[in-house]
């Protein structure tokens, strides 16, 4: 942690955070992160775009009433798969007999802002633990999984094994934000840049990180002096990633959401200014 981090009022006043969530999702963490002192700098590691093609996620959503349950593993998920029952013009109404996962508070908050009900939302908020939750409930049903196009297999390869029919279609794609590679590299060689903490919110962004450090990334990160940043991650499938990269984890949330995230920040900034003092 830098020299800038101070006791004060506001538990992460002198705290430089970098945060990389897509651009249009940065919001959400950098304010709960500024209220409590902590100066953000977000840098996007990772740009949300539409999929080469709709035709597969088309065909399923004028199919629905063939499913019994709908799952959606993220909020980019929910806010394309709608974008297109609008531009199809299916209405609602014909999500009404599914039974609907979501993998998350956060996923759930998005569908149920359309005003469709959620019925599971797993303890553990991984693709694992919604396996866990629907194992027993899927055997001899139609599953329709609604995801990014790069995406670990756990669910569909899981619940086939527990006796559902599953159909995985993408409603997104995520991809390196080259505009990211010169501001990224930047903010690590300038001391009045440099963070004290990088979050990151998903595997995908530990992934891209990396290239945006460079075609070397584990070379880039001997330079870059990453082990003087405590890098911060929402769950332990993002935790694994950056361990599998050569990352070291310095910060876990117990609860894998966005204030989870937040408050295992604040409590490991604390830790270490009772450390330093």
């Amino acid at each position: 942690m830098s020299n800038n981090v101070k006791s004060s009022k506001s538990p992460l006043s002198g705290v430089r955070i970098l945060v990389g969530r897509a651009r249009h999702q940065a919001g959400a963490l950098s304010g709960e992160l500024r209220k409590l002192g902590a100066t953000v700098l977000e840098i996007p590691f990772i740009e949300i775009r539409k999929p080469s093609s709709f035709k597969p996620l088309d065909s399923a959503l004028q199919n629905l009433a063939s499913y019994d349950w709908l799952i959606l593993t993220s909020a980019n998920g929910v806010e394309a798969m709608w974008e297109r029952m609008a531009k199809l013009r299916l209405p609602r109404k014909d999500l009404g007999n599914l039974h609907i996962a979501a993998i998350g508070p956060a996923t759930r908050k998005a569908i149920e802002q359309r005003g469709v009900k959620v019925d599971v939302v797993p303890k553990e908020y991984v693709a694992e633990s919604v396996v866990r939750s629907l194992r027993r409930r899927v055997k001899g049903k139609r599953v329709l999984l609604v995801r990014a196009k790069v995406a670990r297999d756990v669910i569909p390869h899981e619940l086939r094994k527990a006796g559902a029919q599953v159909d995985v279609v993408e409603a997104y794609e995520t991809v390196v934000p080259q505009s990211s590679r010169m501001r990224l590299q930047a903010a690590l060689r300038n001391p009045k840049q440099r963070p004290d903490v990088i979050t990151f919110t998903s595997s995908s962004t530990v992934r891209n990180f990396v290239a945006l450090l460079g075609s070397r990334g584990r070379v880039a990160r001997a330079h870059t002096d990453l082990d003087a940043i405590l890098l911060a991650s929402i769950g332990p499938v993002t935790s694994a990633t950056l361990r599998e990269l050569g990352l070291r984890v310095g910060v876990a949330a117990k609860e894998f959401t966005i204030p989870g995230l937040v408050q295992a920040i604040r409590h490991a900034v604390a830790e270490d200014s009772r450390a330093t003092n």
